[in-house]
């Protein structure tokens, strides 16, 4: 599939279990596999593509299968309105300020990992009415957007293009950097929430933007009720 699949597309997949010994043919076989895209409808075709071809290579061997989805989760649904009220209370902050001895931690954090030694970022990143598709990577509170507005920013706690869910977050979130930037923050979400308590006009401009993006659409779970759907040998 991976050459029928739009570029956005991933699929990564492991064999759990493949059999027991090599001259022996395993009567139960599992296959671990990951669709994902940058958008939730996409995935929906992709996991239709995936139960087709498990179909078809049960057909093939003459066995059965069963496909069976553990997880899943949507896109993150912008919300524009609530983004320029969250820009507007970084410029009113300012920049972040971070010193000499903590850029050059982070500097050396990213020479160890190997990616361009620019330090950390401070500066306030113009705001994209139009962003297009994300880089990447996922997140649980993209489920939460598609069913209330939500507002979502990014501050600087880490160094620039260093390994992200790895050891050099760890070390710049446990010091003044990750500190600074999680007060930064807070400052900004507090801000927003002001903004949104004393505004009725910007609350509505929120609301609106989040009715006219769900309109005609219908969260599904992609967890189906009941026990964990996890097949067993």
């Amino acid at each position: 599939m991976r050459e029928h699949v739009q570029p956005t597309v991933r699929i990564h997949y492991v064999v759990a279990d493949g059999g027991d010994v090599p001259n022996v043919v395993p009567d139960y076989a599992k296959l671990w596999c990951w669709v994902r895209d940058s958008e939730h409808t996409s995935v929906d075709d992709l996991v239709e593509r995936a139960r087709a071809a498990a179909e078809g290579a049960a057909l093939a061997s003459g066995t059965e299968s069963v496909l069976a989805i553990q997880s899943g989760g949507y896109e993150l649904l912008a919300n524009m309105a609530g983004a320029k009220i969250i820009h507007d209370n970084f410029s009113w902050l300012g920049p972040l300020e971070f010193t000499d001895e903590e850029q050059e931690f982070a500097r050396e954090i990213q020479r160890v990992t190997g990616v361009e030694q620019t330090g950390l970022k401070e500066e306030i990143e113009p705001l994209d009415l139009d962003p297009g598709p994300p880089d990447g990577g996922s997140t649980d509170v993209a489920d939460v957007s598609w069913n209330v507005p939500t507002l979502h920013m990014s501050v600087t706690t880490a160094a620039h293009d260093a390994p992200w869910h790895a050891w050099p977050v760890v070390a710049t979130g446990g010091m003044s950097i990750g500190h600074k930037g999680m007060i930064y923050a807070a400052k900004a979400l507090a801000a927003t929430m002001v903004d949104l308590y004393e505004n009725p006009e910007q609350r509505a401009a929120v609301v609106q933007e989040f009715e006219e993006k769900t309109l005609n659409s219908e969260f599904k779970l992609y967890i189906p009720e009941g026990p964990p759907p996890i097949p067993t040998n």
